[in-house]
């Protein structure tokens, strides 16, 4: 044992690579407007602009490609009794509740009318939804996720993808914190166990490639 952080990892063995399947869907985590309005309980400032910025061209790339495109949304009943605990824990979910405008998408992210929008009360995006039964039914592969907030609802997203099966790829920089010390510790321990890190441009040649066999 070292103090290397680093290389005590490569002598345990984490961070291998896996083989990327050829089946992908791109996974936007709740790009909502709640993390983007200055006033808001979630604002999360540069990091969370930068994600909305850089994913804009993995989208059009997918689109464009016909790979199955995927929203996230958290919505809450008035009250939010069917958040449960999370709700009680994290005050600020209240901007969820009910027909609250922040839980929209963050223009220009909408959703086209034939992209599934999937309504979740918890992080993950699996948890309680149809989610891993509807990518299973494409034949979906490879999930590549993106969203906010990198340490809460990508992080919970990233091992409940691993856990049903899919190979998972965290997009780094189309993912996006309130500090870059909670978003660089996730995606170092994200890729140490559950994923692989790439960049959008690395993303984006992914799906070109996937895309022409």
């Amino acid at each position: 044992m070292t103090t290397d952080l680093d290389a005590n990892y490569k002598r345990a063995g984490y961070h291998s690579a896996q083989a990327w399947g050829r089946r992908p869907a791109l996974l936007l985590v709740d790009f909502a407007r709640a993390y983007f309005e200055p006033d808001s309980p979630l604002f999360g400032g540069e990091g969370c602009l930068n994600a909305a910025q850089n994913v804009q061209g993995l989208l059009e790339k997918a689109r464009s490609k016909s790979i199955p495109v995927i929203f996230t949304e958290v919505r809450y009943r008035k009250g939010g009794q069917d958040g449960g605990v999370f709700f009680r824990k994290v005050p600020p979910l209240a901007c969820f509740e009910g027909e609250s405008p922040l839980a929209d998408l963050q223009p220009p992210l909408e959703r086209r009318g034939d992209e599934v929008m999937i309504t979740k009360q918890y992080p993950s995006a699996f948890f309680g939804t149809s989610l891993a039964a509807m990518l299973t039914s494409m034949q979906v592969d490879t999930v590549l996720l993106t969203g906010l907030t990198t340490s809460g609802c990508v992080r919970a997203s990233c091992v409940d993808s691993m856990s049903n099966g899919f190979i998972t790829l965290v997009v780094s920089d189309a993912c996006g914190d309130i500090s870059p010390e909670p978003h660089s510790a996730n995606l170092f321990d994200m890729e140490a166990k559950y994923a692989d890190l790439l960049t959008t441009d690395e993303a984006i040649r992914y799906f070109d490639n996937v895309a022409e066999t």
